[in-house]
């Protein structure tokens, strides 16, 4: 009968002990750190972009410009509309307007600095840092000789 209760006890101090582990959470496995998901950057290619080159009243020819760029995707998820349509519109804008691209006369062109304020503009209009970075992934100049209808 001695074996019996004890072996009753043993069990009993053994649930209650289990129990209580599992309640109260100390120990060894509650000093585990959970980090927050990082989602990351997500990277987002655009369609070819032709940009009308105008001088003396004419047009001379198109820039054809491949833009990448890169977003918070966290962000990205969260917003009613996509980045997409307006990194298109600011990229257009910026080459459109600037008297300094002429391709009748080449000279070095400061595309780092363009691309910046592409970003600048495009998160300004979102409201927040969204866009992180814009990358040309291609670049050309089509003269208007060369375009076929």
């Amino acid at each position: 009968m001695k074996i019996l209760i004890t072996g009753l006890w043993i069990c009993a101090v053994t649930i209650a002990s289990c129990y209580a582990a599992v309640t109260f959470g100390g120990g060894i496995f509650s000093a585990k750190k959970t980090e927050p998901y990082l989602e990351g950057l997500q990277y987002q290619k655009l369609p070819p972009i032709n940009i009308p080159m105008i001088a003396d009243g004419k047009v001379q020819g198109y820039v054809v410009a491949v833009l990448v760029f890169t977003a918070d995707a966290k962000l990205m998820h969260t917003l009613p509309v996509p980045p997409s349509p307006f990194v298109v519109d600011e990229a257009f804008r910026q080459i459109y307007a600037d008297p300094a691209l002429d391709f009748r006369k080449l000279a070095k062109y400061d595309i780092t600095k363009r691309l910046a304020e592409v970003r600048a503009k495009v998160n300004e209009r979102l409201g927040g840092d969204v866009v992180k970075d814009v990358l040309v992934d291609e670049i050309n100049f089509v003269a208007k000789r060369e375009v076929r209808s």
